[in-house]
């Protein structure tokens, strides 16, 4: 591939970058800079008792036609069904998430349904290798299970096919495949920009992409927003893929601001975010529920656990919009919404 058609994303030294400026995540030093400081404005936390797990409430084995119901399982792994698909986002039932399941920050509250009691999955989205999103064992039990499909960015697909995966779907960004499911329902899966980085030890660093995906299915559309800082694509992404009939997008994990703006967007920065996405499509059936993730699960940053939350609905609440479109869910929650019609080209 030569310089002029080397996409922006595509690191002209091996492996992958954020294009934009301002969006590199930080270097060994300003890691230990944090690790440093990071004590010393410490906020309390409450106690992992005040994040409620309820029982789920997917449908099995399958969703109706005209029926939205998503479950956070926890962190980033969500269980979208969207219509008759059932899609699984970033599964991580893992105790720990680090090196060997022994090193890591540890769940603080159990994942919100069993692996095993999960209905059948018809894609799996996976997207990027960070133990906190890519977890080898429910990797390994999820692909002994079914022929579920899966989607993966560039450099990924190796890595689950060592776990049992076949015939993974591996994209670059703005890449797009079809699949059809075991009952013949067709998807069209979309990789999508995200700002984030890769890597699971100190070898392997952006050797790997990162993104988020679309799912489309002949009347309905899921954007998983993967893990991201705020970039300046979310409306782009709208315009080439929405409207969307969800939107998973990341609130937590965003403290100390200084090290943590390029890889993780803030609660606030989470609504401008959805709002860059809503703006493209003002005249939709309905507008997109917005699910927070990637928050409560593990503590990876400096602010209070159960600070998202209530900065992400503040922030929407000043937006002026709807509160029955915010769907903050509890572990293991499950929300139920009709879906409407498709919106006309």
């Amino acid at each position: 591939m030569s310089s002029t058609d080397r996409p922006p994303h595509h690191d002209p030294r091996g492996g992958f970058r954020n294009p934009w400026a301002n969006s590199e995540a930080g270097t060994p030093a300003s890691v230990l800079k944090w690790v440093a400081t990071r004590w010393r404005d410490r906020r309390p936390d409450p106690k992992p008792s005040a994040f409620a797990r309820v029982p789920p409430a997917f449908a099995t084995p399958r969703a109706a036609p005209d029926e939205l119901r998503v479950t956070w399982i926890g962190h980033s792994t969500v269980l979208v069904q969207l219509g008759a698909i059932t899609i699984l986002t970033d599964p991580v039932w893992a105790r720990r998430v680090g090196p060997l399941g022994v090193f890591g920050p540890a769940r603080w509250v159990p994942p919100g349904a069993a692996l095993d009691a999960l209905p059948p999955i018809d894609l799996v989205l996976l997207s990027h290798n960070h133990y906190d999103h890519f977890d080898r064992a429910a990797i390994r039990r999820l692909a002994r299970r079914d022929t579920t499909a899966w989607a993966t960015p560039l450099g990924v697909a190796a890595s689950v096919r060592a776990l049992g995966v076949a015939a993974p779907i591996e994209l670059d960004w703005w890449q797009s495949a079809e699949h059809r499911t075991r009952d013949g329902q067709s998807l069209t899966i979309a990789a999508v920009p995200a700002q984030h980085f890769s890597g699971r030890g100190v070898a392997d660093r952006n050797q790997s992409l990162w993104c988020g995906f679309v799912v489309r299915t002949p009347a309905h559309t899921l954007y998983f927003a993967g893990d991201s800082g705020l970039h300046p694509e979310f409306g782009r992404i709208a315009e080439a893929h929405g409207p969307f009939d969800v939107v998973c997008m990341p609130i937590g994990a965003y403290e100390p601001r200084w090290f943590m703006r390029p890889v993780h967007m803030s609660a606030d920065e989470a609504i401008d975010a959805y709002r860059a996405i809503r703006a493209v499509h003002p005249h939709a059936a309905r507008p997109s529920r917005f699910v927070p993730m990637h928050w409560g699960t593990f503590k990876l940053t400096d602010e209070p656990m159960d600070e998202p939350p209530r900065r992400a609905r503040a922030a929407w609440d000043a937006a002026g919009f709807a509160a029955d479109d915010f769907w903050l869910l509890r572990h293991g929650e499950t929300r139920i919404a009709p879906l409407p019609p498709p919106t006309p080209p």
